[in-house]
């Protein structure tokens, strides 16, 4: 939810046609700043720029189209890979609230770190004798489940079993983002999943931004049925600790988080926000800053607003469910919505496991370093239970 929480003073801006909805925008900034740094020389040479924006603007649409298909019929998208390289960590930082509690004690926070262009060998990944092969894909605030087509295929690739949830208000999910008021309703396509699961069976959960406080929720549920907890640049909270009082610790250092939030009041100006969406053109530079343009793209006609009430909930969080989950943290080293100082103080004060690290991913890697991100999530995977 870093992508839209750092900042929550609302001010009764009115919604703008520059928000990320669901319906293909008739104009895209972030397409036309691509096409404004060719040269243009003649009427000719605009025809194909138009035609350039709006060949990206349909690959987008495609990309949707297939990501559904897949989950129908889980057939295998064929993709472009990029990689990236991890690195170590850096010092500690100021700390600036309430350290958690865990009833397990934790190895290390150690970061990992891989050579530069190592991908993962689909034949040297062992799924068969592992704890579990399946994994459960949270998205942020804002995003759903498209947003991880690349990581499903990889993943699915390599033996894995992956589903990817469209939380309520999200994605294809049919419900109206306004209307949500609590985290419990927000997480429930979540819950639902680990509530059918099998006796004995157990999942991975991977939480990214707002995703990283829906997983803690469900942790504190489900504890018996999740093997391990690996948090993207998300929201790993303190029991007492709301999403919305994490992020407001970088509110002076991010301007541009502040000028991209837009609050929605569905119930009236002189009630508290329902949701927020984001001005589309900050957007690109605020999430997708190192990330390919088809997928700025795809994201600009799939993302909706998040809900304000999940967000504003405190977490009840105990050292005997919560505590027990093996915890994981993925560092994303250029991102501008979830500062790396906050990510680090998340670490500081409520210690994982083991610390990853991504160079050159911003806050959505799963689109700029989705190779990299593969790697640590199979890496992760193969650690043996304690």
């Amino acid at each position: 939810m870093g992508n839209s929480l750092v900042c929550f003073s609302p001010s009764h801006k009115k919604p703008n046609n520059n928000n990320f909805n669901r319906e293909p925008s008739k104009s895209s900034p972030f397409l036309s700043s691509i096409a404004s740094t060719r040269r243009s020389n003649g009427s000719s040479k605009k025809k194909e720029m138009l035609a350039d924006d709006l060949l990206l603007q349909q690959q987008a649409i495609e990309a949707v189209l297939l990501f559904q298909n897949h989950q129908k019929n889980a057939s295998s998208i064929p993709l472009n890979r990029s990689t990236s390289v991890v690195y170590p960590s850096p010092g500690q930082q100021n700390q600036s609230f309430t350290k958690s509690s865990s009833s397990r004690q934790r190895l290390r926070s150690d970061a990992v770190s891989f050579q530069p262009l190592e991908l993962v060998d689909k034949q040297d990944v062992k799924t068969d004798g592992l704890e579990t092969n399946h994994f459960i894909l949270v998205h942020g605030g804002g995003f759903g489940a498209w947003c991880w087509y690349k990581s499903m295929t990889l993943l699915e690739e390599s033996g894995f079993k992956v589903d990817a949830v469209d939380l309520t208000g999200s994605g294809v999910h049919s419900f109206d983002t306004n209307s949500i008021t609590s985290l419990a309703q927000y997480v429930k396509p979540l819950t639902d999943i680990l509530e059918k699961l099998g006796d004995g069976k157990k999942v991975i959960l991977v939480g990214h931004d707002f995703g990283g406080t829906c997983i803690s929720y469900v942790m504190e549920l489900f504890p018996s049925k999740i093997a391990k907890a690996i948090f993207i640049s998300a929201a790993m909270l303190a029991s007492g600790q709301s999403t919305l009082n994490l992020f407001a610790q970088q509110t002076g250092s991010n301007d541009l988080m502040r000028r991209a939030q837009i609050f929605l009041y569905a119930n009236g100006k002189d009630q508290p926000p329902t949701a927020i969406n984001l001005d589309k053109k900050l957007a690109e530079d605020l999430l997708f800053n190192q990330s390919p343009a088809k997928d700025v793209a795809l994201a600009s006609v799939s993302m909706r607003p998040i809900p304000f009430a999940p967000v504003t909930e405190k977490l009840s969080l105990s050292g005997t469910n919560y505590g027990s989950v093996r915890r994981f943290f993925i560092v994303t080293q250029e991102d501008h919505a979830i500062s790396v100082p906050l990510q680090e103080t998340m670490i500081e004060l409520n210690p994982p496991e083991q610390v990853f690290r991504l160079k050159g991913s911003d806050h959505a890697p799963f689109f700029s370093r989705p190779q990299a991100l593969h790697r640590i999530l199979v890496e992760i995977s193969q650690i043996p239970p304690l």
